[in-house]
């Protein structure tokens, strides 16, 4: 049974396309990730799938209820831990659990009860009397999912859990939405811009770039449809390496890439590629610097379907923040 269902979901903002006709299914208990560069609609996906705004157009339900004409029985379903910390600093980690609670309507009983609960499974019971101004981010992301957690949510959005943490912490965090998973059952769908996340975490990736999801499925089956290596070589000049990059689109290589001076070919192996490779440098008159080889990462695919690197993609400031201001009206 599927917990998400979008059909052909939209919004724009004043004519800029956030979200363009996205079509996708979480299934019940599965860890989904969308993967994708700031601006590209993560957020703003899971803003509609949490009823926090509208769609322009197309649909959506989540548990079988729908994300506007019952989007109250949405809400009571859901948990949700913002890219930014919501968590009152005034408080201690247990009375900002304890609000929370009392906001769902949990009993007094049920509410000491699930607190003890999220606060060991994000181990924090012995942190949870100090003021949360005292945490370091890794807590306050720990505490935030715990309170996410409270009333037993049968889905969980996770926007961008780990952004800003440094990777000792963000292995920690990984350990917890693996548990989490795992033992309460839930489904959870994350976003993040961080390939090595989506790689280690989630059952199913869908690649966003703007506005529109690109690819989707399995990690390991998105690299291996592209080529399991990756052979990289570096030419004399960036010229040479778009000659030689239209050379090897010719040729019919699975895929390649450049950037630079250096072009990107994707094979399925890449030892018996090698002399192929040689072998049209050669005949196309062209001088290889070096050549390397590694196994395909989630950055190839999606320079494979976008055309650039996620970690080379640029958004310009002035419209960025224009369309992050408008989601917060």
């Amino acid at each position: 049974m599927n917990a998400i269902v979008t059909n052909q979901i939209t919004k724009s903002f004043n004519g800029f396309i956030a979200v363009n006709e996205i079509d996708i299914s979480v299934k019940e208990g599965e860890l989904f990730g969308l993967l994708g560069p700031n601006g590209a609609g993560k957020t703003t996906l899971i803003n509609l799938l949490s009823t926090m705004i509208r769609p322009t157009s197309g649909t959506g339900t989540v548990n079988g209820f729908d994300i506007v004409h019952d989007s109250a029985s949405v809400r009571a379903v859901i948990g949700v831990v913002f890219q930014g910390s919501t968590l009152d600093e005034q408080l201690t980690g247990l009375e900002n659990l304890d609000l929370h609670g009392r906001l769902y309507g949990l009993s007094a009983g049920l509410r000491k009860k699930r607190i003890d609960e999220v606060l060991d499974l994000v181990e924090l019971s012995h942190k949870s009397g100090l003021l949360v101004k005292t945490y370091s981010g890794g807590m306050i992301r720990r505490l935030e999912i715990a309170r996410g957690l409270m009333h037993h949510p049968k889905v969980l959005f996770l926007d961008e859990p780990t952004l800003g943490l440094d990777p000792q912490t963000r292995l920690h965090i990984w350990d917890y939405i693996r548990r989490l998973n795992r033992e309460e059952g839930i489904t959870i769908v994350l976003t993040t811009h961080y390939m090595e996340e989506a790689d280690n975490l989630c059952d199913r990736i869908a690649i966003v770039d703007n506005g529109r999801v690109v690819a989707l499925d399995k990690p390991e089956k998105l690299k291996s449809a592209l080529g399991s290596d990756v052979i990289i070589l570096t030419l004399d000049t960036p010229e040479d390496a778009k000659k030689f990059y239209r050379v090897c689109k010719e040729t019919g290589y699975v895929s390649a890439s450049t950037k630079d001076q250096t072009v990107y070919i994707s094979v399925k192996k890449s030892e018996e590629a090698v002399p192929e490779v040689f072998k049209t440098a050669f005949t196309s008159g062209t001088n290889i610097q070096s050549i390397t080889m590694r196994k395909s990462t989630l950055d190839d695919i999606f320079i494979h379907y976008t055309g650039r690197g996620i970690r080379d993609e640029l958004v310009d400031d002035i419209t960025y923040m224009k369309y992050k201001l408008q989601t917060k009206r």
